[in-house]
């Protein structure tokens, strides 16, 4: 007579088929991230806690707390501008420990900081390395991916009319100025930059010179946007 196995040794083989088996691999979709800019708040600012950035009338300093995924970031100041549809600049504020050794009570300042580059995507902030910034002296004028304002060189001595292109490394223009001669209140070494579309120019204005035109030469915009966060790999091949 024919013997045929039991029940429960055919459920055990299976169970060992199955646990043998490769699982498919499931590639992970791209995660959502909710990105913004919250209420604006004043703090008490001064020139005497950011020299390098305060007026000498201002009393006070509007902040907006970056936001991400419900997490606090950074704090910011000043207007954002798109850059595309999904990547915004903004300019950092800065908490500063102002305490002196043998203080008995802690002081801390606001000043203004460099600018930051977000990607609503992928929730990435990277602090944008602008040739030649100075954070009291360069009011940044953005267009498109193009920043331009009065930079000063490492030196401290010239002032430059710089317009940086975000992810292209060398400056699209770079020239001198005048010689900068630290003032009281270093905005008033330039005025705002303006810009003209059609064709594409940017005018600067430093103090007591006429103002300086320069042509620019439009190219594509360089910006990387990263497609969002990366996919799960698949499981190595452990046959071998």
């Amino acid at each position: 007579m024919m013997r045929y196995p039991g029940t429960s040794s055919i459920i055990a083989a299976c169970l060992a088929l199955l646990v043998a088996a490769p699982l498919p691999s499931r590639a992970a979709g791209p995660k959502h991230h909710t990105v913004f800019l919250g209420a604006v708040k004043k703090v008490p600012y001064s020139q005497s806690g950011d020299p390098a950035g305060a007026r000498p009338d201002e009393t006070f300093l509007k902040l907006r707390a970056l936001v991400v995924d419900g997490q606090l970031k950074e704090w910011t100041t000043g207007d954002a501008h798109d850059v595309t549809d999904r990547s915004f600049v903004v300019r950092r504020a800065l908490k500063v420990n102002d305490t002196l050794p043998g203080d008995k009570q802690g002081n801390w300042v606001w000043q203004r900081g460099p600018w930051l580059l977000i990607d609503r995507a992928t929730g990435h902030v990277a602090p944008l390395k602008l040739p030649d910034y100075h954070p009291g002296v360069s009011q940044v004028a953005w267009f498109r991916d193009y920043a331009a304002y009065c930079g000063v060189t490492a030196s401290g001595k010239s002032l430059y009319a710089v317009v940086a292109q975000l992810a292209v490394r060398r400056p699209v223009l770079a020239k001198k100025l005048a010689a900068f001669q630290p003032q009281s209140d270093p905005a008033t070494a330039c005025s705002p930059v303006e810009w003209q579309r059609d064709p594409l120019r940017v005018s600067f204005h430093p103090a007591a010179k006429d103002p300086v035109t320069f042509d620019i030469v439009p190219g594509s915009a360089a910006l990387v946007e990263d497609s969002g966060d990366e996919q799960e790999a698949a499981p190595a091949d452990k046959s071998n």
